[in-house]
């Protein structure tokens, strides 16, 4: 491996400066848990590496008036441990638990997860299916946008050269909905998901209202399946119904033949696992 250079800024200014000094020529670091393992691989090793694990204005797990705000920088084991998620979005702990081992999940962020940018992450189904903002910082200040804008395809998001994910919001009004989440992969731990999907939604008068559906490791992105949204938005739930919506859902994919799985068994586990987090939904939205 190259030499390079390390710096661990105190706070997200100097970072952005940094970044901003060096462009392309500099990468960050957070849990390093994909990146440490490119970087040993990789022949384009950065003139200077940012870590900022240790920035406090990534950190921390609060309860806002914009919502839950999950800082870029904290790791997946603390979301399990958050008492905070376990009343208000129980089901990122169901997709925190299914990342890596319990190494990768005591080092691995957030942030981190979401700015790889991979297909198959697991966090992203779930908060896509609450609705969740991101905090952009850069030269000119912060910005926020829908976590979906975020995505942009495989490996790349919305982030400028010069700037820094800080934190993920999700909205009070999506806090302690009927939200649910299923990973389908080759074996129970360590595994990449063949499928992910997850669902949120309300009950009115008997009706589903607000349905978010959204797969992972079915396209470019994870996305959202807004022609099965729209089959449920307004109708009294039933099974029937919930495999209609997987049916649709299978429609809006675009998944891939690879050497874990053909295209048609992941629209298969698409069907199968839309109407499993439907029910699920269903099921706690009426708790």
């Amino acid at each position: 491996m190259k030499p390079f250079e390390y710096v661990a800024p105190g706070t997200a200014d100097e970072a952005v400066a940094i970044l901003a000094e060096n462009g392309v020529n500099a990468r960050l670091l957070a849990g390093g848990t994909d990146y440490l393992v490119d970087l040993k691989h990789t022949t384009q090793v950065p003139k200077i590496v940012v870590d900022v694990s240790s920035i406090s204005e990534f950190r921390g797990i609060d309860l806002t008036d914009q919502g839950l705000r999950i800082g870029s920088a904290v790791t997946h084991t603390e979301i399990m441990d958050s008492d905070l998620v376990a009343e208000h979005a129980p089901a990122m702990q169901e997709a925190a638990l299914t990342i890596g081992a319990v190494q990768t999940r005591n080092l691995g962020t957030l942030g981190g997860n979401l700015v790889t940018c991979v297909p198959s992450m697991d966090s992203g189904p779930v908060l896509v299916a609450l609705d969740a903002v991101v905090t952009v910082a850069g030269p000119i200040g912060h910005r926020a946008m829908p976590l979906t804008e975020f995505f942009v395809g495989p490996r790349k998001t919305a982030l400028e050269p010069d700037e820094l994910l800080v934190d993920i919001i999700i909205p009070r009004e999506r806090l302690g909905r009927g939200c649910s989440f299923r990973k389908f992969g080759l074996r129970k731990g360590q595994a990449l998901a063949l499928v992910n999907a997850a669902a949120s939604l309300d009950l009115n008068a008997g009706k589903m209202a607000d349905v978010r559906i959204a797969l992972g490791a079915v396209a470019p992105t994870v996305i959202r399946t807004r022609k099965a949204e729209n089959l449920l938005e307004g109708k009294a739930p039933s099974d029937d119904l919930f495999a209609e919506a997987g049916d649709v859902a299978a429609t809006e994919a675009k998944p891939i033949n690879d050497f874990r799985a053909s295209a048609d068994y992941r629209l298969d586990l698409i069907r199968a696992g839309t109407k499993r987090v439907l029910v699920e939904a269903l099921e706690r939205a009426q708790v």
